[in-house]
C-alpha cells in the first residue's frame, strides 16, 4: 500500500535508509496490508509509524500485480490521501521531501512504484 500525499502541488516521497531492503531507493511513504487488514486501514496505521500523522483517510486510485526477483507477486495498491491529522514528520527514512508531480521520475524509485509513477506523472 502507497500513500499519494499532495500539498501545494508537490508529493511527498520518501528515501528507503542504507539498511533496509532496496537501500536508498525513493518510495511513496507506506507498506504492507497485515493478516485481517484492510488496505484502507494499514493506510492509517503506516503513516501513524512512518509519518506521526493520524486518522489518514484517502481513496484507492491504482492497483496492480507485482513481483520483485525471487519473492513472490504482491499487489501494489496506491491512495491520494484525502484527510489526516498533524503534519507529516520524517520518523524513519533517510530523507523526506516535497516534490512537483513532473520530478518524480528524476528519482530513483524502487522497481514496484516505477509504473504508477510514468502514468501519475504525465495525468492531468
Amino acid at each position: 500500500m502507497a500513500a499519494i500525499l499532495e500539498r501545494n502541488g508537490s508529493i511527498l516521497i520518501c528515501q528507503r535508509t542504507a539498511e533496509q531492503s532496496h537501500p536508498l531507493k525513493w518510495e511513496f511513504p507506506g507498506g504492507k496490508v497485515e493478516p485481517g487488514e484492510t488496505p484502507e486501514r494499514a493506510l492509517a496505521r503506516e503513516l501513524e509509524e512512518e509519518l506521526g500523522i493520524h486518522f489518514a483517510t484517502g481513496n484507492e486510485i491504482d492497483r496492480y500485480p507485482f513481483r520483485y526477483p525471487s519473492k513472490n507477486s504482491i499487489e501494489l495498491v496506491f491512495f491520494r490521501v484525502v484527510g489526516y491529522d498533524g503534519e507529516p514528520q520524517n520518523l524513519i527514512f533517510a530523507d523526506m521531501r516535497w516534490v512537483r508531480r513532473e520530478q518524480l521520475a528524476q528519482f530513483d524509485f524502487v522497481e514496484g512504484d516505477r509504473d504508477f509513477i510514468r502514468s501519475f506523472s504525465t495525468a492531468r
